[in-house]
């Protein structure tokens, strides 16, 4: 160890960036860090991590919620291809005997 360190060209501030996402506290239940620990462990993933996309996951669905434009939108294309994939089982093919 030296006796002095020449801090002269040091920084203050954090050694590791941030990369866009912003410390907090928050308190949470016992049982619910438990759960993301236990599973980043099976995962070989960090528990805060697991978090963080959870609560992403949870956002994008509650701004895109299934309205009833989309759901008929989407039945009506699912039963337009099941009446065509009934239709081409039910027409012959050609030069069957």
């Amino acid at each position: 160890m030296k006796s002095k360190y020449d801090f002269s060209k040091a920084k203050r501030g954090a050694v590791i960036t941030n990369g866009g996402k912003e410390r907090i506290t928050i308190f949470l239940d016992k049982e619910i860090v438990a759960e993301f620990r236990e599973r980043a462990v099976e995962e070989g993933r960090g528990y805060q991590t697991m978090i963080n996309e959870a609560l992403r996951e949870y956002l994008t669905s509650e701004r895109h919620p299934l309205d009833e434009e989309t759901l008929r939108k989407v039945l009506r294309e699912e039963l337009k291809e099941r009446r065509l994939t009934k239709r081409s089982k039910r027409t012959p093919q050609s030069g069957a005997s």
